[in-house]
């Protein structure tokens, strides 16, 4: 999936720019706070609180630095068993992996900021690192446990001073529950208006004070389970749909069941001149019947494998832990967290399609086919045996078969070398079953050094270990050798013998292992009074070490790239570390003076790597409160941060991957096109091929990716203003306007800005066919960039910049209505309404070269998941007596492709609205039941052809369940 820009909405419990601005109260769970701000939740108990994006304590919760705030209550509203279904639907955020996720997969939910990559936000918990689940280095959310979620911190901009390496985009604090005294227990059960995608999950959490309330602990237990959709599932999704000449049609792939021949040429003569006859022209013999063929038609003959893949994916996950504190002595306090998590989650997709060139006998090879097949086969022959013969003579005029060039050497006296399009139906689909364990323990002291000054250290550990087996893999030199000598038979469906198929079958399997460690000590506290402020200044200081490893240890088979069903990939193993020192201070100035407010702070951090291409680096942030009167405020920030590359990006062994790109050399336009014309013949293309369809038989194209252990850190300025009004005349009202913009130079990425960027650079901007970025390009002797080694390479280079800009505008409403229908307090309606407004996503795939990709308000090949202008998250609820209704409207503007050269069937997709709603009942003083449906109007997703992601639209941006229904219980003792 490509790592694009931002998402959707928000929640009626959204603390607007951590302004204190007021949640509104869950009417059923009578443990809730009245409508207050968040202090309620960070408190401590001598007022002091501590607020995402700084480590010193305040008495208030503003910062400089916008921070959004969803509380607990959203999780239950919106019916979520797991935390994605919350957290993407923040308009800050751009789904990255999520339950829909099905090629590429993982069964992970990654949180993708500002539409910058995974990689690029911090995920804390508790404010403290989290557990990688790959090399990447990124957190699966789906990890944190919702039910024990106190709140959620959003920070916009980087935050790498406070926080360390990743945080460019900005930070995401998720804030567990910590006061448990007593039993919770509670289910949640959903169910598709279809009857399908079922959904359910139980957890019971204990706690409880001792010795004396000096201490308390807490463990906590949960199951989830979630039932696989699959795409014929859906009417939309049933037929894999391309672009037609005037409209969306059935399509699918060139790999047909039927098999497909094709004769093998060269540059030097093109796939016409060897074939006799029309069926092995251009894109070859499709066999409609066993061994009798006609010439193939990409648009009634491809294979339709939509059916066979999920559109949800299945899973299963156990989640234990527990977490306590113990006070030693008056100014020492021990602390412990532990968490495992076991999650279980499938991948399916259609059966192995096989693309290979074969060199079978042509007597043999004549008893299988009919006599015109036969003769256009024997033909083909004498054609290839005289090229080769005439080789070492110089003839160009027909292909030369020569050892040690191409995948094959010499071709044999009485053989025909031919390519070979089929798909294994008679193994079944292909399925990664992945088992992924995780587990983190942390332990640590704190305590007050003085009055006024406290400290903490601790150390944490984390380590995940996902075993991945693959069934539905096919041996590519296994069914080389049976197909030549006749043991496997490519030419009709269901020809392939038991004995061909024992033969070519293969199970593959892969780990991944991810660990982490982080030691820190820090101090914090007042210093000194300064200025007319009555509030002191005051600092946090400390020091921190981490150390990232990771393995990626694939087996023999896929390390070979012999595997056909799944990606290869060579090993991965690397481990650095990072030894930091770090401190932040606040200064104010001003406090109910002549001006209402006014104060500046400060942050830095020095951190030096042990990767000689990093070394030490420095990042730093300073900002600004500036509030003239008590009911508006002024507030600012700049930060340098930096992130150093991650294990996969610098060690990663070769893979190779499918992503949807277009080859610029299939295009009709290239042939009338003079200058792309040149190039596609200067890297391989041959003349008589240039803007034929044959030359791209799939929508996907392979590409190898691997890492670079020589890339240095990214860095990113990031600068944030806003303003945020409390009129004291409209109590409980809060608005507030916040830009940011953010600029990331030095990016790493896959080079050119992957497959689809290195084609239209090299074929559309550049136009070098001897350059460094043409020469990423390689193609088989018809011009078809076909498979290994036949591919582009896109390994990771530190060539590319990322800038985003725009304006989050927050408004949040709490009204008392003065009467009950309940008849008793008097009930409340509380209005909420977040827009974002994308004002720039862009992205230069090589800096230096005239090519930036515009992503905001676009969608497609080259910037991923739709990046609409304007989206917005609207909830009004009421809030009466034990009874909660909410109303939720998630609006996702129109986005435009972002292919301009290319008329595409949809070239726009409008404006989509989604309502949902949630009836909360507090039916007994330690009961709760909530009854919800969200997407009540059923509203079906937009339906793309060739531009589009997977499954006809794009599943992690638009809601692909329909009418969703899901009802929820829970117990307090």
């Amino acid at each position: 999936m490509k790592t694009t820009l931002r998402q959707r909405l928000l929640t009626s419990t959204l603390l607007l720019g951590c302004a204190g601005i007021a949640a509104p109260a869950y009417a059923q769970d009578t443990d809730s706070n009245p409508p207050v701000s968040a202090e309620t939740q960070d408190v401590e108990a001598d007022g002091a609180i501590v607020v995402t994006g700084s480590r010193i304590t305040r008495r208030d919760l503003t910062s400089s630095s916008p921070v959004a705030v969803v509380g607990d209550e959203e999780f239950t509203l919106s019916g979520s068993v797991n935390v994605e279904q919350v957290i993407n639907t923040l308009p800050q955020v751009v789904p990255g992996a999520t339950s829909f996720s099905n090629n590429p997969g993982g069964g992970v939910a990654t949180l993708n900021l500002r539409g910058l990559g995974s990689q690029r936000n911090l995920v804390l918990v508790n404010g403290r690192r989290y557990i990688f689940f790959d090399t990447s280095q990124v957190v699966d959310i789906n990890t944190i446990p919702a039910f024990l979620i106190g709140s959620v911190d959003v920070v916009t901009g980087g935050a790498s001073a406070v926080y360390g390496s990743d945080a460019l985009a900005g930070v995401i604090n998720f804030r567990m529950r910590d006061d448990l005294d007593g039993i919770i227990a509670g289910a949640q059960y959903n169910i598709t208006g279809d009857g399908d995608g079922r959904r359910y999950n139980a957890y019971v959490a204990m706690g409880s004070d001792f010795a004396d309330n000096r201490g308390n602990i807490s463990v906590f237990a949960e199951y989830a389970k979630r039932g696989s959709i699959g795409q014929g599932d859906r009417d939309f999704s049933r037929f894999a749909l391309s672009d037609g000449a005037t409209g969306l049609v059935p399509g699918g792939s060139a790999g047909v069941p039927q098999g497909r021949i094709v004769a093998v040429g060269s540059a030097a003569a093109p796939t016409a001149t060897v074939a006799a006859g029309t069926n092995y022209v251009g894109g070859g013999a499709f066999f409609f019947t066993p061994g009798t063929s006609r010439p193939y038609s990409g648009a009634t003959d491809s294979y339709n494998y939509a059916p066979a893949n999920f559109l949800m994916v299945p899973q299963e996950r156990w989640t234990l832990g527990g977490f306590g504190e113990y006070e030693i002595a008056d100014s020492v306090t021990a602390f412990a967290e532990v968490n495992f998590i076991n999650n279980r989650v499938e991948n399916e997709l259609a059966a192995t399609p096989l693309t290979q060139n074969v060199d079978f006998n042509v007597a043999q090879l004549c008893g299988r086919l009919s006599a015109s097949d036969c003769t256009q086969i024997t033909t083909i022959a004498g054609r290839q045996q005289a090229a080769q013969a005439a080789s070492t003579g110089g003839n160009s005029a027909f292909p030369a078969f020569t050892a040690g060039t191409g995948q094959f050497g010499a071709l044999a006296p009485g053989n025909v070398r031919l390519q070979v399009n089929s798909r294994f139906v008679q193994i079944a689909n292909r399925n990664a079953s992945d088992d992924r364990n995780a587990f983190r323990v942390l332990a640590g002291l704190k305590g007050d050094i003085t009055d006024s000054l406290t400290y903490e250290a601790y150390y944490m550990y984390s380590r995940t270990r996902n075993s991945q087996i693959q069934e539905g893999n096919v041996s590519r030199s296994a069914f080389t050798r049976l197909a030549a000598n006749g043991t496997c038979n490519p030419f009709g469906e269901n020809q392939y013998s038991e004995a061909c198929i024992s033969g070519v079958s293969i199970l593959a399997q892969n780990t991944d292992i991810s660990e982490l460690q982080v030691a820190q000590a820090s101090i914090s506290g007042p210093l000194f009074q300064f200025g007319s402020a009555s509030s002191p200044v005051a600092f946090a200081a400390g020091v921190e070490w981490r150390s990232m490893g990771g393995q990626f240890i694939p087996d023999t088979a896929l390390q070979s790239g012999d595997v056909v069903g799944f990606n290869a990939g060579q090993s991965t193993e690397g481990r650095y570390d990072a030894k930091e020192v770090f401190g932040e201070i606040l200064v104010p100035l001003i406090e109910d003076g002549f001006i209402h407010r006014l104060e500046l702070n400060g942050a830095g951090r020095y951190s030096d790597y042990s990767l000689d291409a990093v070394g030490g680096v420095y990042s730093y942030a300073g900002g600004a409160r500036f509030a003239p009167i008590r009911d508006i405020e002024f507030r600012g920030q700049y930060q340098r941060a930096v992130r150093a590359p991650n294990v996969s990006e610098l060690f990663g062994g070769q893979s190779i991957g499918f992503p949807p790109a277009t080859d610029p050399c299939a295009l009709a336009s290239a042939a009338t096109n003079s200058a792309i014309r040149a190039v596609c013949e200067a890297t391989g293309v041959p003349s008589g091929s240039v803007g034929q369809a044959f030359l791209q038989p799939n929508t996907q194209i392979q590409g190898a990716f691997g890492g670079n252990p020589n890339l240095q850190e990214e860095v990113a300025d990031t600068f944030t203003a806003g303003v945020v009004l409390r009129p004291s005349f409209i109590p409980r009202l809060n608005i507030t306007l916040d830009y940011y913009d953010i600029e990331i130079k030095n990016a790493i990425a896959t080079a050119g800005g992957g497959v689809n960027g290195i084609l239209n650079l090299c074929y559309n901007v550049i136009q070098d066919a001897t350059g460094p970025v043409c020469n990423l390009v390689s193609r088989d002797t018809q011009g078809i960039i076909s498979g290994p080694p036949f591919v582009v390479s896109a390994g990771n280079a530190n060539l590319a910049s990322l800038a985003t800009s725009g304006y989050d505008f927050q408004v949040d409403y709490d009204m008392p209505l003065g009467f009950s229908a309940w008849g008793q307090d008097e009930s409340r309606l509380n209005f909420f309404f977040l827009l974002n407004y994308s004002d720039e996503n862009d992205f230069v795939p090589v800096v230096g070269v005239d090519d930036t990709v515009e992503c905001a308000g676009r969608f497609g090949l080259n910037c991923g998941n739709p990046t609409p202008k304007w989206k917005w998250s609207s909830r009004l609820s009421w809030l009466d007596g034990p009874v909660t209704t909410s109303v939720r409207w998630r609006h996702i503007g129109a986005v435009t492709d972002d292919d301009e050269a290319t008329d595409f069937i949809v070239d726009r997709i409008e404006a989509v609205d989604y309502f949902d709603l949630t009836v909360g009942f507090n039916a007994a003083d330690n009961f709760t039941l909530n009854l919800g449906v969200n997407n009540i109007f059923d509203k079906q997703p937009p339906i793309i052809g060739s531009n589009q992601e997977q499954a006809n639209t794009y599943p992690g941006v638009y809601d692909v369940l329909g009418r969703d229904f899901f009802v929820s219980v829970q117990l307090r003792f």
